[in-house]
């Protein structure tokens, strides 16, 4: 029985041996058939697209795009999200060539000039090549546009007014026989200047270079659509990176969690005191290092300066022991949590002692968040005011110590943001009150009281520019006030009084 059973497995083992091969070969051909299928849909999927510009394709990829490309929410003032606005359909017209700018000076500085280069090259349909900011200034920052600005944010928004490419196409290089003409734009100059004077240069040159960008385009006399695409660049093309964006909404969330907060722009950095020659409060040996500090720089003209002059015509910053006793005059208490807009403090801590004294809720950005989050900005001192200008444009209130380039942008994004409170120190007459305070002839209530009067007309309100034919340097800046996009009507007068008011 053994030996039967062993020969029927046997030939069963035959039988079945020939079977396995088959079946493998079988699923074999069919994953290679499938394969095959699958490459050839793919292939033709792709050829159509291409042919056909399919906008089944191109919505996938866009939306790739859109995943990959980390942006911030837009948010309401209550922090609700919002969705983001498409796209406006890209203006069509032919360029007249390329604009380059490298912009020159601080942050906000450079921020302004971007807005102006912007409607420049709309004024006279160019193709700005997105700005090339100062790496040379005293700062000496090495950051790009695309290490501050979301580069991709304010390409894809401004495409309904103005072409904005990265760079200038090789074929226009001077290895292809082009020149790129290098000059500065006169300041303070209207549409007709580049109308007249800097259009026609385009004839000769597909290229041109404005090598110097700061208040080269007026602060009024330009039509309506122009002053108003100013603002659109100001408010809403210029975003910062995402880095910065989330960093400074950490920020404020931490100041906004200990309750409100005064933002005060000590403008009493080493950089501001050398060039201004303010010297107040400062030791002989303080006042040299100053000195020699602005006869290092070739480039700052005016060398020897008088301190007493220069402060007694509200020329100078106020001091950390000034801004002490002018924000308890105002009515600011101990308890008021003020947060240092600067950069590094001259004499840090000794110049801070006095100001600490009176506010023990001093904080700054520093003290606010760890070094591994400020890791990245560090020797980045543009990215580092970006932070500053984020907390101070969110703050309850807003006080610069001297009207430079941050403290008017920041009054104008708070005006922009429905005249959100600002206090705008008259410092020739602070001077005058603190002097006569600090010599004993005026005491402290008398003190306390004209300050408050004399600053209840400094506190922002809506109102037009004032304007000072042929002195551009001396009427209201632009970016202080943009009046003209602050209501949505094209007569005003309800919100700002009469249009002619503020002339001089």
């Amino acid at each position: 029985m053994e030996v039967k059973s062993e020969g029927i497995q046997l030939r069963c083992d035959k039988l079945q041996s020939p079977v396995i091969p088959r079946t493998r070969l079988r699923i074999w051909f069919i994953r290679v058939c499938s394969s095959i299928v699958i490459w050839t849909c793919l292939v033709q999927l792709v050829t159509v697209s291409e042919l056909w510009h399919s906008h089944f394709i191109s919505g996938i990829t866009s939306s790739i795009s859109r995943i990959t490309q980390v942006q911030l929410p837009l948010q309401s003032d209550n922090g609700v999200a919002l969705a983001l606005p498409p796209l406006a359909p890209a203006r069509n017209y032919t360029s007249n060539g390329f604009l380059r700018v490298s912009c020159n000076g601080g942050l906000n500085q450079m921020r302004a000039a971007i807005c102006d280069m912007v409607t420049v090259a709309r004024l006279l349909n160019l193709t700005l090549v997105v700005p090339e900011l100062d790496k040379t200034s005293f700062w000496a920052d090495p950051s790009n546009f695309e290490d501050i600005f979301n580069v991709k944010h304010f390409i894809d928004s401004l495409r309904d007014e103005v072409r904005i490419v990265k760079r200038v196409p090789k074929k226009f290089s001077r290895k292809e026989g082009y020149s790129t003409l290098e000059m500065p734009p006169i300041s303070w100059s209207n549409e007709k200047y580049y109308l007249e004077q800097i259009m026609p240069l385009f004839g000769k040159h597909k290229v041109l270079h404005f090598n110097r960008t700061d208040t080269r385009l007026a602060n009024n006399g330009l039509s309506l659509d122009l002053q108003k695409l100013r603002c659109r660049v100001n408010y809403q093309a210029l975003k910062f990176t995402s880095e910065i964006e989330n960093l400074g909404h950490k920020l404020i969330q931490i100041l906004q969690g200990n309750g409100p907060f005064v933002a005060l722009h000590l403008r009493y950095e080493m950089d501001m005191l050398a060039f201004s020659g303010c010297t107040q409060g400062c030791t002989d040996n303080e006042a040299g290092e100053l000195k020699r500090m602005r006869y290092a720089f070739p480039w700052w003209r005016e060398k020897e300066i008088v301190s007493k002059e220069r402060r007694s015509q509200g020329l100078c910053p106020l001091t950390p022991e000034e801004a002490a006793l002018v924000l308890r005059a105002l009515g600011f208490g101990r308890e008021t949590q003020i947060y240092i807009a600067a950069g590094e403090i001259y004499n840090g801590e000794r110049r801070l002692a006095q100001l600490r004294a009176a506010f023990p809720r001093i904080v700054k950005k520093e003290t606010l968040l760890t070094r591994d989050d400020l890791q990245q900005f560090q020797n980045h001192s543009s990215q580092m005011a970006a932070l500053d200008f984020m907390v101070s444009a969110a703050s309850n209130t807003f006080i610069p110590t001297f009207d430079g380039n941050m403290a008017k942008l920041v009054e104008g994004h708070r005006r922009y943001s429905g005249f959100k409170k600002t206090i705008l120190l008259d410092r020739r007459k602070l001077v005058e009150l603190l002097d006569m305070h600090q010599n004993g002839t005026l005491a402290w209530n008398e003190f306390a009281d004209a300050v408050r009067q004399f600053h209840e007309s400094r506190i922002v309100r809506p109102t037009r520019r004032r304007v000072i034919v042929d002195k551009p340097k001396e009427e209201d800046y632009f970016y202080a006030n943009p009046h003209e996009c602050l209501c949505l009507e094209t007569n005003c007068d309800d919100l700002l009084g009469p249009r002619n008011s503020s002339d001089v």
